[in-house]
């Protein structure tokens, strides 16, 4: 056995640090690497032994057999040092003197065999999974694949290791110091029945933005600016929904076009904010600048919710980047298949995590709660949520992911959001999520779409739709507010396109026009695109005005898109996820022309009218019965005779559909404890080309009414007001809604 003196001569010469200048290493003095903690799991700056200032590394590597810290000065200059304490699987050590602001990576050392998913390659440098901020911007050269990607033979490809150091041609992971407690931020805790939502792409928002400064522009700093922030207050919407901002890369097959990942569905860095999007700088500085984003949006009463993919990476699949995850444990990150060589893909992106396996749990659950706690967002929406409710194969609601979420005292109490599917067998779960999970309802979406182009063969879908989807959402203790409305969202037409293009147009996406959904449910009045013909942009933005009112009257949260409220285009693109130009960026310049903002005026008042009355954001399902003595119903249907619609009327086609919502009893009571009352409204939805006559109902549902919204008016700054007495005839003219309130 070794003395004490030779055990610690071997510990000296393995924590000093190795220097790699122009491929060729040597060692070097430098300091030494104490044992520190195997949590956090991460880079963290603080104090330690005798006061001494210096960083813990801790990284989780299942199957490695050794691995190395690369530390990068200034001029990117190499030095390496192993970490030698290792527990529970953690690698891990406390480096003295390394103070925020430092660059560094990781190789992990390990068997190369990708028969049994064993992918180490020590000459790939590895971004810390844990990074909380990143310097630099992936690019994709050959010396970022683990395997050599010009092998003549390329179905074996992926089996022969490239030796070729990847380090000039990664980012690299920043040391970062939180010291921030949120003392001074509050938050806005908007009630999920109260919440109205608007998806928004961080760059995208403010790129044209006229006045947000030019140096602001597409940042976090520029989305904080009083500018942006002043739309958002007077729009009225509760809450940001932010496509992803976690540290992203771009594809290689868009970067060979010359294109680039807008939309940002590609992450490698789950605590970093995207550098690109920052202002202020990338080696540190974005996480301070995100963090006075949130605060600016909190101070103006909007909440910030996360788009996230913990689904899948950016590395793909095996023919794929080594970026991080694949270098440290390829099989210990990713569910493979029978065939280790090749991975399971539920997302269509090449890869799936292993959310089953603890450590890639804890990856997720770890970054959740960091953004809620150190960078104070207030919720997320899970991208291709089943595929992270898989447990072994089958979407499972009992799944750990789902498990851990629900018993979390962080993230239980965050608004959280699912994207219901994936492209996996048995991967469409709309409405089966539990509690505390609201939903995207695209059967909302497709049945609003197809009402306005007259493709529903019954009104049954649609009513359904309108009011809260109780068919989907009524179970389990479930609420009305389980399900997110929308019309449009970041991927497919935008809403001005939605009313003008009968069919998808993707040239620009340089794939042939293949790219994109055919399914759109989409009307453009009889012309394709763009026209000068008055009548027929009239009639466009009359469809955008009904979809908009529809939207916002119906039960359960509404989601807008940026831009969607002033007449936004895409020219026709409903895939632009590389467009990172004017066919995505929003055209500030249209809310000059005064169609466009009378469009958005009208949104603003009917996110108002919604905020004011809460029969029009229930938190409890219509039970169709009556509660009160006179026999009136919480929920009413008619036809255009002004009678009771009876189940043959369901069934029959039709074109017109009358809702009444009664204010005199809504469920539950407010802070106080007194009951809820309010007006009572009827709703006349007529998708119909030509005008319809219209009964009015009587008693007991009203003795008169007064018209608060008439989609047929382009202007909309007054409300008609005019009262009309029950039983009255009104002429709804062709494809319009006509909202009106019961007067007493």
């Amino acid at each position: 056995m070794s003395s004490a003196a030779e055990q610690e001569a071997v510990a000296a010469e393995r924590a000093t640090p190795e220097a790699v200048v122009n491929g060729v290493s040597r060692k070097v003095p430098g300091p030494p690497v104490w044992p520190g903690a195997s949590t956090p799991l991460g880079a963290r700056f603080r104090v330690g032994p005798d006061g001494v200032a210096g960083t813990n590394f801790a990284l989780w590597a299942g199957g490695a057999e050794a691995v190395e810290l690369c530390l990068f000065d200034e001029a990117g200059r190499e030095t390496r040092a192993r970490l030698t304490e290792l527990t529970h699987e953690i690698w891990h050590g406390f480096v003295p003197g390394i103070m925020p602001g430092q660059r560094y990576g990781y190789r992990v050392h390990g068997r190369w065999d990708p028969w049994t998913g064993g992918r180490w390659n020590p000459a790939k440098l590895l971004l810390d999974p844990y990074a909380r901020a990143v310097d630099g911007e992936f690019l994709l050269p050959p010396e970022v694949y683990g395997h050599v990607r010009d092998w003549p033979q390329q179905q074996v490809a992926d089996t022969v290791r490239d030796e070729r150091d990847s380090a000039p041609h990664v980012p690299k992971g920043v040391v970062v110091h939180d010291d921030d407690d949120w003392a001074d931020d509050r938050r806005p805790k908007t009630p999920w029945a109260d919440s109205v939502i608007y998806e928004l792409h961080v760059r995208g928002f403010t790129r044209r933005h006229p006045g947000v400064p030019e140096e602001l522009r597409g940042t976090y700093a520029g989305l904080a600016h009083p500018a942006a922030v002043e739309h958002l207050v007077r729009l009225g919407v509760t809450a940001v929904e932010l496509l992803p901002v976690h540290q992203f890369a771009h594809e290689d097959h868009l970067l060979r076009r010359g294109l680039k990942n807008y939309w940002g569905y590609n992450s490698i860095g789950y605590f970093a904010p995207h550098a690109a999007y920052a202002a202020s700088g990338t080696t540190g500085q974005q996480v301070g600048e995100f963090k006075r984003m949130v605060r600016a949006l909190h101070a103006a009463g909007i909440e910030v919710i996360l788009d996230v993919v913990y689904n899948h990476t950016a590395e793909a699949g095996e023919l794929g980047p080594t970026l991080s995850l694949k270098g440290i444990d390829n099989r210990g990150y990713y569910r493979l298949q029978s065939d280790a060589r090749r991975y399971a893909d539920y997302t269509g992106c090449g890869n799936t995590l292993q959310v089953v396996q603890p450590h890639v749990l804890r990856l997720i659950t770890d970054s959740l709660r960091y953004w809620v706690t150190e960078m104070g967002v207030d919720g997320f929406r899970f991208d291709l949520a089943a595929a992270l409710a898989r447990s072994m194969h089958d979407v499972d609601m009992l799944s750990p992911f789902l498990a851990v979420i629900a018993q979390d005292p962080v993230l239980r109490r965050v608004k959280l959001i699912a994207e219901p599917w994936d492209v996996g067998s048995g991967g469409y779960q709309v409405g089966a999520f539990p509690p505390l999970w609201t939903e995207w309802n695209d059967r909302y979406r497709d049945a609003a779409r197809d009402f306005w182009r007259q493709a529903l063969p019954d009104v049954r879908e649609m009513g359904y739709r309108l009011s809260g989807s109780s068919d989907l959402y009524a179970w389990g203790g479930r609420r009305p507010y389980a399900s997110v409305n929308f019309v449009t969202a970041h991927d497919g037409f935008t809403l001005r396109d939605l009313v003008s293009y009968e069919r998808k147009h993707n040239e620009a996406n340089g794939e042939g026009n293949r790219d994109g959904t055919n399914d759109n449910r989409s009307w453009n009045a009889g012309t394709e695109g763009a026209t000068a013909d008055e009548d027929v942009q009239a009639l466009r933005r009359r469809q955008l005005r009904n979809l908009l009112t529809t939207l916002l009257l119906s039960t359960g949260v509404p989601m807008l898109v940026a831009g969607d409220e002033f007449g936004r285009t895409q020219q026709g693109n409903n895939n632009a996820y590389c467009q990172d130009n004017e066919i995505s960026w929003v055209d500030w310049g249209l809310l000059e022309e005064p169609g466009w903002r009378a469009l958005f005026e009208l949104t603003a008042r009917l996110i108002a009218l919604r905020h004011r009355h809460p029969v029009l954001r229930r938190r409890a399902f219509f039970s169709g019965r009556a509660h009160s003595a006179d026999g009136l119903r919480d929920l009413a249907w008619f036809t255009e005779r002004g009678t009771e619609m009876t189940e043959a009327d369901w069934y029959a086609p039709a074109a017109t559909l009358g809702m009444y919502l009664s204010g005199r009893d809504i469920p539950g009571r407010d802070e106080r404890g007194a009951p809820i009352t309010d007006d009572s409204f009827l709703a006349v939805l007529h998708a119909g080309e030509r005008p319809v006559d219209f009964v009015l109902p009587g008693p007991p549902w009203a003795q008169r009414y007064e018209v608060v919204v008439d989609t047929s008016r382009e202007e909309q700054d007054e409300a008609p007001g005019v009262a009309l007495p029950a039983g009255t005839t009104v002429t709804v003219p062709g494809r319009a809604v006509l909202l009106l309130r019961v007067a007493e």
